[in-house]
Parts: C-alpha cells; sequence; structure tokens
C-alpha cells in the first residue's frame, strides 16, 4: 500500500498528520504537487514535483496508482478515478470516497458548476476547523489499522 497526496491544495496541518502517520507506521507516501514541497528526511517520504498545468498532479497520480492505494485529496473527479481504478480516496476534512457517495458528490460538484455558469452566487465551502483535522486524524488511523498491517512495510 501506498499514500499518495494530491498535495497542491492539501492543508499544511493535514500533511503534518500524515507525516506522522507515516513515520509511526512506516507506510510509503508521496506528496505530489507543482511547486517544491517540504518533507521529513524520512525513507518512506518523498515528494514529486510535476509540471503546471491543467490536471498534471491528477493525471500522475492515477498513472502510478495501483490498486488498494490511498489518495488523499478534496478533487472529486480524482477521487472518481482512483475509486474506479481500485484505490481508495480520503478527503482531508475526514470524508472516506465510495462507489456511491463519489459519484453523488460529482453530481453536486456539476450542478454547482451549472448554477455559477448562470450566475449564481453558490460561496464556497467552509473554513477547514479543528474538528475537519480531527476526523481526519481519525479517519486515517482507521483506514491504516483496517488496510496497513506491520507485514506490509
Amino acid at each position: 500500500m501506498h499514500i499518495w497526496v494530491d498535495a497542491d491544495a492539501c492543508p499544511k496541518v493535514i500533511k503534518e498528520i500524515l507525516f506522522r502517520a507515516a513515520e509511526r507506521t512506516g507506510v510509503a507516501m508521496t506528496l505530489v504537487a507543482n511547486q517544491p514541497l517540504a518533507t521529513p528526511r524520512l525513507k518512506n517520504i518523498r515528494s514529486l514535483r510535476v509540471a503546471s498545468g491543467f490536471d498534471v498532479a491528477d493525471n500522475e497520480i492515477v498513472k502510478r496508482l495501483t490498486v488498494g492505494d490511498l489518495v488523499i485529496t478534496a478533487d472529486i473527479p480524482l477521487a472518481a478515478l482512483v475509486i474506479a481504478k481500485g484505490g481508495y480516496g480520503l478527503n482531508p476534512r475526514g470524508e472516506l470516497y465510495t462507489t456511491e457517495n463519489v459519484r453523488a458528490r460529482l453530481n453536486m460538484r456539476d450542478f454547482m458548476d451549472i448554477l455559477r455558469a448562470s450566475g449564481v452566487e453558490t460561496g464556497g465551502p467552509a473554513s477547514f476547523s479543528q474538528n475537519d483535522r480531527q476526523l481526519f486524524a481519525n479517519q486515517l488511523d482507521r483506514f491504516l489499522s483496517q488496510h496497513f498491517r506491520k507485514s506490509d512495510r
């Protein structure tokens, strides 16, 4: 198992939680971004810099993803591709994507795009909260305890 992080938009506090989890468990993790990233000097954590451009990081993650890998992303189309390829997706707010809920999220995203295109002010997501951070940490711990065994190291 490998953890892939869609790192350009991932909150710093979430990256810190991921770094601690990777250090504690030894799970391999790669942060993918189109800008340089600072990562801890651990053999199981690395960063991959990709060219700037629309969906370049997303496409690289999907290309390298194998069945059973976990992708950390708030990008719903990326999450849908990950699920379709046999991976798992986890939102930085702690929601584990499934075949059922990612389809519903895509439909809602498309609906909101239509509203914005017609001039309706839709607002944005709520500010990232301490509760979001806790939900993510708890969901990550549950996921790792269910899907990552010490023998995988």
